[in-house]
């Protein structure tokens, strides 16, 4: 609910309250763009290009948890304003404006989301939003000591939980200049979590399931280097970072231990297009380089497929009638025809 004024802001703008003549520069962070800027601050704080120490892991909990808050409280605020009230009974329009209320804690809004807009939550997801929240209870009143290991592996799956939150329950209800700010905000966020550990694993074990019946069209992506790139007619797309890659992209692409040129591409016998390519593993059969066409998903082994001996194009072994093989593709057979 962007258009509502909340702390400050209304429509994604400064806004400048009735009365006054002139603004001073103000915070302007609408809910979604603000959870995503916590976001930001965690996967900044879990890089593990860098040293991850104890203060790092403290802030990165710090902030996945406001990022929560923030995050599923937007989306309740999508229901109604009155559901991010501790008591939504007590609730006035006044008090909302104001931000003069106390507000619903994160099992509160996943309970609200779950019974009122219908959203399902994983008992793992719930279990890990859980711990997190006691976790920065503890850091915040008592201090923590506690295995920095389990601290960043449910920092892991709260993020990951989080990105998928917003893909699937936040981003499609903004408007078209939010979702273009939010979708820019969100691209240090996706660059950054490649580097957490905890996060790919997690991330990687949610997609085997997804992936699964996929392994015959599943090849590394050039992007994140995870196989998690499922491709079809004409290009494909990354399950894992988010990218969508047009054959042309990645008919060029290292994603393999050398990059191939385009001029090494063939015709394909199938389709005719200029994209077929010999050295593609696919997550089915990661240790066969098979030859797979950008353009129309044909796959072939080297076994597969013979030189034409009229145009050297690349074509299936056939056996024709006096049971030899054939190597002439169908235009130059047509042409050899009397």
């Amino acid at each position: 609910m962007e258009e509502e004024r909340w702390a400050g802001a209304k429509g994604g703008r400064r806004y400048v309250p009735p009365g006054r003549k002139s603004a001073a520069p103000l915070l302007d962070f609408p809910p979604v763009r603000n959870g995503i800027d916590y976001l930001a601050s965690v996967v900044e704080h879990l890089d593990e290009n860098g040293a991850v120490g104890p203060r790092d892991l403290k802030y990165a909990v710090l902030h996945l948890q406001a990022a929560a808050e923030v995050l599923l409280k937007a989306r309740l605020l999508r229901e109604h304003w009155s559901l991010v009230f501790k008591d939504p009974g007590t609730a006035t329009k006044k008090d909302f404006e104001s931000a003069a209320f106390d507000s619903c804690g994160i099992m509160a809004a996943v309970g609200r989301l779950r019974d009122i807009a219908g959203i399902a939550f994983d008992k793992k997801e719930t279990d890990a939003l859980d711990a997190l929240a006691k976790d920065r209870n503890a850091l915040q009143h008592y201090g923590l000591t506690h295995s920095a290991q389990a601290v960043e592996a449910r920092a892991g799956r709260v993020l990951d939980f989080l990105v998928r939150f917003l893909e699937a329950e936040l981003l499609p209800l903004l408007s078209e200049p939010e979702h273009e700010a939010a979708a820019r905000d969100m691209i240090p966020v996706m660059e950054g979590v490649k580097n957490i550990s905890s996060y790919v694993k997690r991330r990687l074990d949610r997609l085997r399931g997804e992936l699964k019946g996929l392994e015959s069209r599943t090849i590394r992506c050039p992007d994140c280097e995870q196989v998690t790139l499922v491709v079809a007619p004409g290009g494909g797309d990354c399950r894992f970072c988010g990218e969508a890659w047009p054959h042309s992209v990645l008919l060029a692409a290292d994603y393999l231990n050398d990059p191939f040129p385009e001029a090494l591409a063939r015709p394909c016998p199938q389709c005719d297009a200029n994209v077929l390519v010999h050295g593609v593993a696919f997550a089915d059969s990661p240790d066969v380089d098979l030859l797979y066409c950008f353009s129309c998903t044909a796959r072939y082994t080297a076994q597969d497929l013979v030189s034409c001996a009229g145009c050297n194009r690349p074509w299936p072994i056939e056996a024709d009638v006096e049971g030899t093989a054939s190597t002439l593709c169908s235009d130059c057979r047509e042409q050899a025809e009397p």
